[in-house]
């Protein structure tokens, strides 16, 4: 399913812009999105509904409506001046049928399209734990251990069994996190299910 558009793209991260107003991915949820026959996969870590105009800031405008739907009903110019966003870490990337877990060679391209992976996709990207030292290496705006967490969770739904995944992904960020118990702690406690 498409969900946006890729409006900035970095060697380690890409944002978009969502079809759908208040509907981002899910945090921690995997997309996809392309530089020509490249699939590029993405760990989304953050989103945001904003103003389209940065200089101008949304105001409260429901205090007589009993519903968030007449809001939008009796100001139906609020769709065309937000705009929902998020941010997705580049987490791997699919060439000649073959999924890597380490950096494309070029970021995606600006207007690519961007979709939610299949649960298929899902299940091929996350047959390996490797994925997580990209994700634990990139620059994540927010708490670094919420996104991974997210990420697990949501991987986990669509695994065999989601509780031996778990364990394997844990085992992985122990020697990845070896010296941040902290850190790893947190993490653990996020993903039980």
């Amino acid at each position: 399913m498409r969900v946006g558009e890729v409006v900035e793209s970095a060697t380690f991260s890409f944002g978009a812009e969502c079809y759908e107003l208040h509907l981002p991915p899910p945090l921690g949820g995997l997309v996809k999105t392309a530089d020509g026959e490249v699939d590029i996969y993405g760990v989304v870590c953050h989103a945001a509904t904003t103003s389209l105009d940065p200089a101008r800031s949304a105001i409260a405008l429901g205090r007589g409506e009993e519903a968030e739907e007449d809001l939008y009903r009796s100001h139906p110019q609020l769709a065309q001046l937000l705009r929902t966003t998020f941010q997705a870490v580049v987490a791997g990337h699919r060439r000649e049928g073959r999924v890597y877990h380490y950096l494309p060679p070029r970021p995606p391209r600006l207007h690519s399209f961007v979709h939610s992976c299949t649960d298929a996709e899902v299940q091929e990207f996350s047959r390996s734990a490797d994925f997580l030292a990209l994700v634990l290496a990139s620059p994540v705006p927010g708490a670094r251990e919420e996104v991974v967490a997210a990420c697990l969770r949501y991987l986990s739904q669509f695994q065999p069994d989601p509780q031996a995944f778990l364990v394997a992904a844990g085992k992985e960020l122990t020697l990845l996190l070896r010296g941040q118990g902290p850190a790893l702690s947190s993490i653990l406690r996020r993903v039980r299910l």
